[in-house]
């Protein structure tokens, strides 16, 4: 048959030579150049190290002071609402001061988004008495609002049932957290020479 070609044989392994190029990983050279390089990076590196306030001995907070104030976070007020709790009474009759709530517009915002299910709490936040802070961040997460004004202002107290809220101000030091717990408000990591 005429249209046949030739068969092509394949060069066998031992024929074909191959070539590593010079900017191979597995080259010792190179790799030791790698090893350099990551080294000189971490020195470019600055470790930024978070000044502690001037107002802080250890984890003693001395700017907390009555009269206090106190951080509302939303749970905590549902927890309050549920419970038939007064909250200035409330945090007066745990803390044995004056106390002031605070309210940031993060909190009142996701009140209003929750809805209906949660008007009386949004009506307790507009609440005259309630000290109304206003954010300047982007966003409403009223979580982050809280863990950064209380990094940058350590003189507030936490009022949160939030375990995720929770965790994360216990890592700061210098912030007391408050929380509803069998029908009455307490408190966390409120050294006593304060209260004295």
């Amino acid at each position: 048959y005429s249209g046949m070609g030739k068969a092509k044989r394949a060069k066998k392994f031992g024929d074909v030579k191959k070539l590593i190029s010079k900017k191979d990983d597995r080259l010792k050279a190179n790799q030791v150049k790698q090893a350099k390089a990551q080294i000189e990076a971490k020195k470019k590196e600055t470790n930024v190290v978070q000044k502690a306030p001037s107002h802080l001995f250890f984890n003693h907070n001395t700017a907390l002071g009555p009269p206090y104030r106190v951080l509302v976070d939303t749970n905590f007020l549902n927890f309050a609402i549920k419970n038939k709790l007064e909250i200035v009474k409330g945090m007066m009759d745990c803390l044995y001061a004056k106390c002031i709530p605070c309210v940031t517009e993060c909190v009142i915002a996701e009140l209003e988004k929750l809805g209906q299910q949660y008007r009386l709490a949004l009506r307790l936040a507009k609440d005259p008495r309630f000290e109304r802070l206003k954010c300047t961040h982007s966003g409403t997460y009223a979580d982050d609002c809280l863990c950064e004004r209380v990094t940058q202002h350590r003189c507030f107290i936490v009022a949160t049932n939030d375990k995720d809220l929770k965790r994360r101000i216990r890592k700061i030091p210098g912030v007391p957290i408050m929380y509803v717990g069998n029908h009455k408000f307490k408190i966390e990591q409120l050294p006593e020479s304060v209260t004295i």
